[in-house]
């Protein structure tokens, strides 16, 4: 015990050490800064506290922030957003987040979100590893929120090569496998093919083909250097179901859809960083095209045949019209526009269709008649849906629908008399009759 008491260095001892280290710190501080430049002795520093935080400090953590550069939404961000609420079971706090957007059955049972500034625990590969959502609140924008996630430093590598890529393939699972639809903008309605759009057979047809290769045409759009998207122009009078037809897709693929109202839009810079925001596997919807201003339309051009491949993939675009002959030559120059499609007015298959709705009969006595009318008047399945609505009982919403009818076909016949006399009036005498022929059947 003495000797150890012995080797124990006194108090003057210790005290003299400490003052000449703290004479040769200060020198060296002075030579520092009367030698070495201020720029290059805030470099040094820089270099020693990095040296010392990394050697002492056993985790890495990687920055996951909402957006990756200044419009585009970062794609690992969203990929995280859709997986970790499948990890909640790792929380290791005491609270959970949760909440419902479905409007049309408001006692369904919530889902699960992602609480802000929570520990959610995940593993991979035997790695541990621990995610945390952050919220920054931000003045006239949006809140900006970004994910921290920390594992070992030996593990960094590891998780840049492979996790990553794991939790993106497990969110793409997810998104299709998805019940729900968001709808940003609008609340439109979501519908199937089966149970609510009533369309002819083989546009039907036609159509969920040509869905169903662009959903599988990955390889196909890499080898050829081409975008993953695929545009189609819905057109057609009023009511003739291009808004349902729009759900439709939507809830064949499992697709988000961003309804753009490109009349509200201001300028290119506004449009560009809407269109940028859109999320991979999405529809961006733009319903009566032919209404936005020549500048806009030349964004939103520029944007489609440029930029698509720096913005996501897995994409579709639905723009829809009234006017086909209206729209914009540049617009339905080929290449732009993949499939058109003509929504026409209602025929005896749509009618049928509607009927076993609606009603839910199969057939019925009234439906020759309606259907007879149907090479008459002119009617949209929106129309008939309308009357078909009307009653629960199917004898009086078929008399309802030829009611209708019979009264359009009135109105009709009254327009074409009234023409008919205008047309007269513009004939006049025989000397007169050659000269506004054509004049009169243009007008009809």
């Amino acid at each position: 015990m003495a000797s150890f008491y012995n080797q124990v260095p006194s108090v003057s001892s210790v005290f003299f050490l400490y003052t000449s280290f703290s004479a040769i710190t200060m020198l060296l501080r002075t030579i520092l800064n009367e030698v070495v430049p201020k720029g290059i002795r805030e470099y040094i520093t820089v270099k020693l506290v990095d040296y010392f935080s990394s050697y002492f400090q056993s985790d890495f953590t990687f920055v996951i922030e909402q957006h990756w550069g200044e419009y585009v939404e970062n794609q690992t961000f969203l990929a995280a957003q859709v997986y970790l609420p499948t990890r909640l079971a790792g929380l290791t706090t005491g609270k959970l987040l949760v909440g419902s957007n479905n409007l049309k059955n408001p006692t369904a049972q919530p889902k699960l979100g992602i609480p802000v500034d929570t520990k959610i625990m995940d593993e991979f590969e035997g790695i541990h590893l621990e995610w945390n959502l952050h919220n920054v609140k931000s003045k006239g924008r949006r809140d900006k929120q970004y994910f921290h996630l920390t594992c070992k430093k030996e593990f960094r590598e590891k998780i840049l090569a492979d996790y990553f890529a794991y939790v993106t393939e497990s969110a793409e699972k997810v998104m299709r496998h998805r019940e729900n639809l968001q709808i940003f903008t609008y609340n439109k309605e979501d519908s199937d093919w089966e149970s609510t759009l009533a369309i002819e057979p083989d546009l039907k047809t036609t159509l969920m083909n040509d869905l169903d290769a662009f959903s599988k045409g990955k390889d196909f759009f890499k080898s050829v250097g081409r975008a993953w998207k695929r545009v189609y122009l819905l057109y057609g009078p009023p009511g003739t179901g291009k808004s349902s037809m729009v759900a439709a897709i939507a809830n064949q693929m499992k697709y988000n859809i961003y309804d753009l109202q490109i009349q509200s839009v201001k300028e290119d810079g506004e449009l560009r960083e809407i269109l940028t925001s859109t999320t991979n596997r999405s529809i961006l919807l733009i319903e009566e095209i032919d209404c936005g201003s020549d500048i806009l339309l030349s964004g939103l051009l520029n944007f489609v045949d440029g930029l698509w491949s720096s913005c996501g993939e897995e994409k579709i675009i639905i723009f829809t019209t009234n006017h086909k002959e209206m729209l914009d030559p540049a617009l339905l120059r080929p290449g732009r526009i993949d499939v058109h499609i003509l929504m026409v007015y209602c025929t005896p298959l749509v009618f049928n269709k509607l009927v076993s709705l609606y009603p839910k009969i199969d057939g019925h006595i009234l439906c020759d008649a309606i259907e007879k009318l149907f090479l008459e008047v002119s009617i949209t399945p929106a129309e008939i849906t309308q009357q078909l609505m009307a009653s629960k009982d199917a004898d009086i919403a078929l008399k309802g629908v030829i009611e209708y009818l019979e009264t359009k076909k009135i109105k009709r016949k009254k327009i074409q008399n009234w023409r008919l006399m205008e047309i007269s009036k513009m004939l006049g005498s025989k000397k007169q009759k050659h000269n506004w022929l054509s004049s009169a059947f243009s007008y009809l």
